[in-house]
This record gives structure tokens, C-alpha cells and sequence, in this order.
């Protein structure tokens, strides 16, 4: 308060002190008035008082005396120096504009300083020698109108300052509970957030990801930067490279979806998904990422556990499969069995070959990749079989099976494994096609390949569906709610063949019209690492006794 109180005073004591000085030099004699003497004196005194008084004990107010006062070495030194100086009572300016700035007065500032003004320049009339003449009085009005002036111009810019400060100390608050809330709804989610600018610096992190952080600290450190984190892969066998991490991928620019990684020291990794969203200005131009780290081991470990049994339920069917199929066969070849024996024998025969292709499918499905075995071959005699095995089916559902292909399409491929594609594309587009229905398989040459369409009438699938076709364990809600038989794994499986081979499979629906799936092969084989398993691709050509799966 002391502080602002002298601040305040000091303008008008340095003015002053500046008009003694030019006094001095071009008006000396006046040096020796009485009355600029005293006017000095004051407005010295008016000085000290201001710093020597503690103003924060005594009233608010209080120090609005001292502007007051000011109007008094004003008064003494225009008189002192009238009529030589005559520019004295502007300094009348300084203490108006104390106490509009002061905000204690808000609407009497104004007009106080302007009747300060005046009674400053009227009172030395009353000690004039002579009678008080009329051009007297009103000669020094314009000052005391000028000092409305000035005051009422500074009240509104304080009036506006002030309205603007009390906005900002509203934004102010009003910002410091959004940070509040979000510090809170932050630390309440159970997944970690990171906020960074775009040179990688940190702008945010919330209490789960401080854990999380802590977690990839080497030991006996308190922190590390980074890139000393101990990050790792997917499988948690090799620490993930710098430029591959994921901070060091949003800093980069990339913006990705659920990357895999493990933190932490072997056996205690966590598993993290991932995520990042770019921030921009209103430009567009980004400014930072938003990455979300989210503790899936849980998960992780339940598929890996689902996978197992899986796996161990699929060995232990069909080692007794196999035998029920054999004894069935044994049986089956005795020529003296009845009629509906062998009816019975061909049911059973027929129910344990679909219990083991199921099998199968599961165990290869368990697998990371499907073992592809590369042969040049010709895709119409594959297409001709997988038709002449799927006749049956058909015919026992009513459907026909129509091919269009070329006299020949070479690719490099596994027989067995293509097969099984169009094996699986055949059955479904029989399954779900409605009785007297036709099935169309078209198979042409692409100039870089081969492309085969198997067209269904069936009820088709909405657009999410497709999206969804071949993940593991699928099924479209019109295919579960239906009494068709299946895992959604057919698909699944289909799709890493193909995409082993460097094709594509894709899925086009329409509910009420139908389903196309559309596969492409390339005339030859890929040159580059294999898209699953990085490893270069299997060329040796081999029989197709040597491409089936074994357990």
C-alpha cells in the first residue's frame, strides 16, 4: 500500500521539481517568493508523508488526503510565479487523475478534482488587494473545465479497465475450475493420459500414466527420459527402437490406433494399447498429441488363455474323431450289414467329417500364420473340383452352382491351401442362399493375376458387418439369430491364406440382395517379407500331402 501511495505522488513532486529547475535557469529571481518557497516545502513534506506513513493500518481511505492536500503547493506556486509562468495549474491534472484512478470515488472523482481546481484558483482572489472583479472569476474557469474533463475521460477508461480485469478474473476462475474438472475426470479414468506439444515436451500427464511411466523406469533410477524407458514389442522379447515408440511416433507427426507394446522388466511387463489424436490451432496446424495408454494385459492374457484351450480341446477331439471315423469305415464295408445300417453308418460318417474340418479350421486358426507351400499351378481345376465337392450340398439344398472361368489361370500358389478358400466360400454361399437360388463363381484374369467373384442370393449384411466378416469368432447378427451352423472362423481362416499369398479378399453385401466375396491372386509369387510374419516367402514347391497341417 505504502508502495502504490508513492507511486502515485511521484509525478506531480518530479514535475514540480523539474519547474524549480527551468525556474533557476530562466526565471531566478522568483526562487526568493515566499509563496514558491512554501509551495516547495509542501510539496516535500507531501512527499515524505507519503512514505513515511504505515497506510495499511490505518483506513482505505486514508490516503486520499494526500491528493487532496496537493491542490495546496499547486495554489501557492501559480501565485508565486503568475503572471510569468502561467502553465502552473495544469499540474492541477496529477492529483484529479489520483483520485479517479483511485476507484474509491467512483462517480465524485471527477468533479471533486474539478472543484479542487477551482477553489485553487479562486481563493487567491479574496487575498488580492482591490475589489473582486467579474473577468477575474470567470478568467481561470477553463482550467477547472479542463480538469472535468480529464477526470471524466479517465473515469471511463477506468470504469472500462475495471470492467475488463473483473471479465479476466471471471475467465480466470472459470478456467481454473475447467482445469479442476479435467484434472479430476482425468484422475478418475483408468487409463493414461499424455499431452504433448509438438517438440515432445509434456503438457499434461494424469495419475494413471505417472504410474504406468513408473513402471518402464529402470531399476534404481527415479526416472529416465524416454528413450531409456523399458519399452518393448508386442512380445516382449526385444526393447522397441527409439523412432518406434510411441511418443516418438507422435512427436513425428503419425497419428495411430492401438499399437501393442509392453513396459516394464520381464516376468512383470504390463501389455498397453496405444492411441494418439493430433491437436491443432484454429489454423489447422498442429500443435501437439493426445496419446492414451490403456492396460490391456488383462485381456491379453484371456485370449492367450482362450487360444490355449481352444488348442488342447481341439487335439484331444480329434485324436477319438479319427478313430470313429476309421471304425466307421471298417464298418461301413461290411456288405451283409442292413440297409438302415449303413444308413445309420453314413450319418455318423458324414457328422464326424464335419466335427474334424472343424477341428481342423480351429487348429489353424490357433496358429500365428498358416504354412503356405508355393506351387505354379492352374486355378481352373481347383475351381472345377471345389465346385464338383460342393455339387451334393447344393443339390440337397436346392441351389445351383454355376462357374464362368477361362480355359486357364496361372498363379503361384498352395493348392491345398487355395482349396480350402474356395471350399469355405462355396459352403457359405450354399448355406445362406435361399432354395432354389443359383450360386455364381466367376473367375477371371486380372494382367497381373487372377480374381475370382463367388456371388450369393442370400439375405446379405449391412455395411458394419462386412467390415467385421473376417474377424475371428464373426458372426453377423442375421446369421446367429438364424439355425445355420458355424464359429465364424471359415473367413478368418481365408483371409490368411490369402493375404500369405500377397492377395486380397474382400466382402461387398447387400441386405435382401446378396453377398460377393472377391478374391485376387497375383500371377507371381511376392518378392518382399512375408505381411505376417516378416520372413522371406516359401517358394519350395511341394505336394499337396506336404501342405496339410498337421498336429
Amino acid at each position: 500500500m505504502r508502495g502504490r501511495v508513492v507511486v502515485s505522488q511521484l509525478p506531480q513532486t518530479l514535475t514540480t521539481v523539474l519547474i524549480y529547475l527551468s525556474m533557476a535557469v530562466f526565471h531566478a529571481p522568483l526562487l526568493a517568493h515566499p509563496l514558491v518557497q512554501w509551495a516547495g516545502v509542501l510539496t516535500v513534506v507531501l512527499t515524505v508523508v507519503c512514505a513515511a506513513v504505515p497506510w495499511d493500518r490505518l483506513p482505505y481511505r486514508s490516503f486520499l488526503v494526500v491528493p487532496v492536500l496537493d491542490f495546496v503547493p499547486i495554489g501557492l506556486l501559480f501565485e508565486g510565479v503568475f503572471p510569468q509562468m502561467l502553465g502552473v495549474p495544469l499540474l492541477a491534472a496529477f492529483p484529479v487523475l489520483w483520485l479517479v484512478a483511485s476507484a474509491q470515488l467512483p462517480r465524485t472523482a471527477a468533479p471533486l478534482g474539478a472543484l479542487l481546481t477551482l477553489a485553487m484558483l479562486w481563493t487567491p482572489l479574496v487575498f488580492r488587494p482591490g475589489p473582486v472583479t467579474i473577468p477575474a472569476v470567470t478568467g481561470p474557469l477553463l482550467i477547472p473545465v479542463m480538469m472535468l474533463a480529464i477526470g471524466l475521460m479517465a473515469q471511463v477508461l477506468t470504469n472500462s479497465m475495471e470492467a475488463k480485469d473483473a471479465q479476466l478474473r471471471q475467465l480466470l476462475a472459470a478456467g481454473a475450475r475447467r482445469e479442476r474438472l479435467l484434472d479430476t475426470v482425468l484422475d478418475a479414468v483408468d487409463v493414461g493420459v499424455l499431452a504433448i506439444d509438438r517438440h515432445g515436451h509434456d503438457i499434461l500427464m494424469n495419475r494413471r500414466q505417472r504410474r504406468i511411466r513408473l513402471l518402464g523406469v529402470p531399476a534404481g533410477l527415479e526416472d529416465a527420459p524416454e528413450a531409456e524407458l523399458l519399452v518393448f514389442g508386442p512380445n516382449g522379447d526385444h526393447p522397441l527402437p527409439p523412432d518406434q515408440r510411441p511418443v516418438s511416433r507422435a512427436v513425428a507427426g503419425e497419428a495411430f490406433s492401438n499399437q501393442l507394446i509392453r513396459i516394464g522388466p520381464p516376468p512383470a511387463q504390463r501389455v498397453l494399447s496405444v492411441s494418439t489424436r493430433v491437436m491443432t490451432d484454429e489454423h489447422f496446424i498442429r500443435e501437439g498429441t493426445v496419446l492414451s495408454f490403456h492396460d490391456v494385459t488383462d485381456l491379453v492374457e484371456a485370449l492367450r488363455a482362450q487360444d490355449e484351450f481352444v488348442a488342447g480341446i481341439s487335439h484331444e477331439l480329434r485324436t477319438p474323431l479319427t478313430s470313429i471315423r476309421g471304425y466307421t469305415e471298417l464298418l461301413a464295408m461290411d456288405e451283409h450289414l442292413p440297409a438302415h445300417v449303413h444308413a445309420g453308418l453314413e450319418v455318423i460318417e458324414r457328422n464326424t467329417e464335419q466335427l474334424l474340418n472343424l477341428v481342423t479350421d480351429l487348429l489353424d486358426t490357433h496358429r500365428t500364420t498358416v504354412g503356405i507351400h508355393r506351387v505354379r499351378l492352374d486355378l481352373v481345376p481347383l475351381l472345377e473340383q471345389s465346385t464338383a465337392a460342393a455339387q451334393p450340398h447344393a443339390a440337397q439344398a436346392g441351389i445351383t452352382v454355376k462357374t464362368s472361368a477361362p480355359e486357364s489361370l496361372l498363379v503361384d500358389g498352395d493348392p491345398v491351401r487355395i482349396s480350402q478358400v474356395l471350399d469355405n466360400l462355396f459352403s457359405n454361399a450354399i448355406k445362406y442362399s435361399p432354395t432354389g437360388s443359383t450360386v455364381f463363381v466367376v473367375a477371371t484374369s486380372t494382367g497381373q493375376g487372377a480374381q475370382i467373384q463367388v456371388i450369393d442370393h442370400g439375405p446379405g449384411m449391412d455395411p458394419a458387418d462386412t467390415t467385421k466378416v473376417f474377424d475371428r469368432f464373426y458372426r453377423s447378427p442375421t446369421a446367429r439369430m438364424s439355425t445355420i451352423p458355424g464359429l465364424g472362423i471359415g473367413l478368418a481362416l481365408s483371409k490368411d491364406i490369402i493375404d500369405q499369398h500377397g492377395g486380397t479378399i474382400t466382402c461387398h453385401s447387400t441386405p435382401g440382395e446378396g453377398t460377393v466375396f472377391t478374391i485376387t491372386l497375383p500371377a507371381t509369387p511376392p518378392t518382399g517379407p512375408d505381411p505376417l510374419t516378416g520372413n522371406p516367402p516359401h517358394n519350395a514347391p511341394s505336394s499337396p500331402e506336404t501342405a496339410t497341417s498337421d498336429t
